[in-house]
């Protein structure tokens, strides 16, 4: 269960509540569903119910208790526990972890795409301007992974209706890469910045951490195979955030493309990217420990990760080093 499917789950038991006349409130559109944070347990996580205590009268402890019942009824949902004021916390059946890993590693760099814009055709008028030409380039690509065509026409002054804040300077000189990173990782409203730091070989560059995660992932494969192992989909504990993570980019592109902001793709990867780094240590066996099933499972979950940060990397136009 992705956390979008989650969030409709909680909102169904919404509906039931207040259907049961359990709750006296209006359902909302949407519940926000999150990784646990301090405090938290399981895999998911929501404050739905102290969202809907105030309007629902109730503590939200007793609105907590009456969504519980109806939610560990769920498909999909192992157990459900009440933290702190009123929190919700999930732990879903582990074969969604693996049907995910899975389908990523089947659909490869095609994980995501979709038709739900299918027909549909964008047109994107856009200033002679280097920034707003790249932005408009990458939007036809992701439009594209949605079943969507892009015509991209050139207009001036209040015409354009796809107008980024315009890089400082020219930023060819920091390289194919890095330069389309300098324009695509700030919110359109935000002055890029075109500084040698897109080029630097650290953390505190997201780009390189991107790169790296990318390149560490190919590196892991190549080592188990010279212990003699696969990659193997199966139970991952404690690997929350990057399931999570992968699970939410087939949204993430489909956002990207409605709201014309390709810098959500770039900071997801950034997501991904971190949380792909916190889970490699305990991929590969150590010292004298030999190869079992929980390390396939990594591996596998590794490679999708992969996997998913050298598609949307490809979608930004920059290339995904096998070696870094």
């Amino acid at each position: 269960m992705t956390p979008v499917e989650l969030s409709r789950t909680v909102l169904r038991a919404v509906r039931r509540a207040v259907d049961e006349g359990e709750l006296t409130v209006a359902v909302p559109e949407r519940a926000v569903v999150t990784v646990p944070g301090p405090g938290g347990c399981g895999d998911y996580a929501t404050n739905i119910a102290l969202k809907l205590a105030r309007p629902a009268g109730q503590s939200p402890q007793y609105v907590a208790e009456v969504l519980q019942r109806h939610l560990t009824r769920a498909a999909g949902v192992r157990g459900v526990e009440i933290t702190g004021p009123g929190f919700l916390n999930f732990r879903l059946e582990r074969a969604e972890t693996e049907d995910l890993v899975r389908r990523i590693l089947r659909e490869g760099r095609a994980y995501g795409h979709h038709h739900a814009l299918a027909g549909q055709v964008i047109t994107l008028r856009v200033p002679y301007e280097i920034r707003a030409e790249v932005v408009a380039d990458v939007l036809a690509r992701i439009a594209g992974t949605q079943g969507a065509r892009v015509e991209i026409e050139h207009a001036h002054g209040p015409r354009a209706d796809l107008r980024p804040v315009p890089a400082p300077e020219d930023p060819t000189p920091l390289g194919a890469d890095a330069a389309r990173w300098a324009l695509l990782y700030p919110a359109p409203h935000d002055r890029p910045r075109i500084t040698a730091d897109h080029l630097v070989q650290r953390e505190t560059n997201p780009l390189f951490r991107v790169r790296y995660a990318h390149a560490r992932t190919r590196a892991l494969h190549r080592n188990a195979a010279d212990l003699g192992f696969a990659p193997e989909p199966g139970a991952v504990e404690q690997q929350n955030q990057l399931v999570a993570a992968l699970a939410d980019h087939p949204r993430i592109l489909r956002a990207a493309v409605t709201q014309r902001r390709p810098d959500r793709l770039a900071r997801h990867l950034v997501t991904v990217a971190d949380a792909t780094l916190a889970s490699l240590p305990g991929v590969l066996p150590r010292g004298e420990e030999k190869p079992s099933a929980a390390h396939r499972a990594r591996l596998a979950l590794a490679e999708a990760a992969g996997t998913v940060l050298a598609g949307g990397l490809s979608l930004l136009g920059i290339d995904a080093p096998d070696h870094l």
